[in-house]
């Protein structure tokens, strides 16, 4: 690890910036992880889209739907590509804890930079606070690597900004993903933005985010690498503007992105997102893949409708 555990939030704070991206796995024709695929779009994204962070194998990762040992194998990928050019932060959510545990060890060693653990699914709780407070707890007393909440509504509720403000006093907790309405994460932004590093995934939010609460991550999603192309960083643009403070001329450049967004997300089948994205990913030159059961893929009908809303978005000219 390149901190120890009473340096993880300073660690964090000095270097969880900027744009990371939620990678999607790619899977081969037989179902099998895409390594030289992911490998492949890992390069792209750092090399060409200048992403600076990536958060591996979460749920665009269809996780879900892989072993323990072929999560392990997409963490280790991930930190070799990344390893002296951008950051990883590898999700070892899991409702059973010991695969937590096993995962998170795992990051450890191989030197992620941090971990993230989605908050359970919990049966039969009353005191959710109390479970949680002890669940992150647990965590951070067997782990030394710095450890990122998630909160969103997959697992049946959503974790109270006041509940966060807690956990993050432990000493190892540097941030939290926090999928929620705004009101809630800019309320714990102003809790507790001196103890962990708060980001949520919308994209169509980011820019106000850093000129209202001064955010200086994206965490993240996958819109770093399905509206960006080497020739066309806009969204890393209108970021740069804003962290030196230029907003007027960010929020140019940001609404300029609205035609992409319109087209990307108008072409979304509800029920396939990941079948969507991985399929715009190979219009824009990238390996998207198959994706696993239980996973919808896109009918012949719906590519058709897809590559229309690619075209009309511009961003390949």
């Amino acid at each position: 690890m390149k901190y120890s555990k009473k340096e993880a939030k300073e660690y964090a704070f000095q270097n969880m910036k900027g744009i990371w991206a939620a990678a999607l796995n790619p899977f081969d024709e037989e179902f099998s992880l895409d390594e030289r695929g992911l490998r492949s779009n890992l390069r792209h994204w750092i090399d060409d889209l200048e992403i600076d962070g990536f958060f591996v194998s979460g749920k665009q990762g269809e996780f879900f739907s892989m072993s323990i040992e072929e999560r392990k194998k997409s963490f280790l990928i991930a930190v070799d590509e990344c390893y002296g050019k951008a950051q990883t932060i590898v999700s070892c959510s899991d409702q059973n804890f010991e695969t937590v545990m096993e995962l998170g060890k795992y990051a450890e060693n191989i030197g992620a930079d941090y971990i993230v653990v989605h908050a359970p699914v919990l049966n039969f709780v009353s005191d959710r606070a109390e479970v949680l407070k002890n669940y992150y707890s647990e965590l951070s007393s067997k782990l030394n690597i710095g450890i990122a909440m998630w909160s969103h509504p997959d697992s049946g509720y959503l974790m109270e900004p006041e509940l966060c403000n807690e956990i993050a006093n432990i000493k190892n907790i540097v941030a939290i993903k926090y999928s929620v309405p705004r009101d809630m994460y800019k309320k714990l932004t102003l809790l507790a933005n001196d103890r962990i590093i708060v980001s949520t995934a919308s994209e169509s939010d980011w820019y106000e985010n850093i000129v209202e609460l001064d955010w200086k991550l994206y965490l993240c999603s996958s819109p770093p690498f399905l509206i960006q192309t080497k020739n066309d960083k806009r969204m890393k643009k209108y970021t740069d503007l804003a962290f030196n403070k230029n907003f007027k001329e960010a929020k140019v450049v940001r609404d300029s992105l609205d035609t992409v967004r319109k087209a990307f997300h108008s072409s979304k089948p509800e029920s396939k997102p990941h079948a969507h994205q991985k399929y715009w990913q190979e219009l824009l030159g990238q390996v998207g893949g198959r994706t696993r059961f239980p996973n919808l893929e896109l009918t012949d009908e719906e590519k058709k409708r897809i590559k229309h809303a690619f075209i009309s978005s511009g961003l390949i000219k």
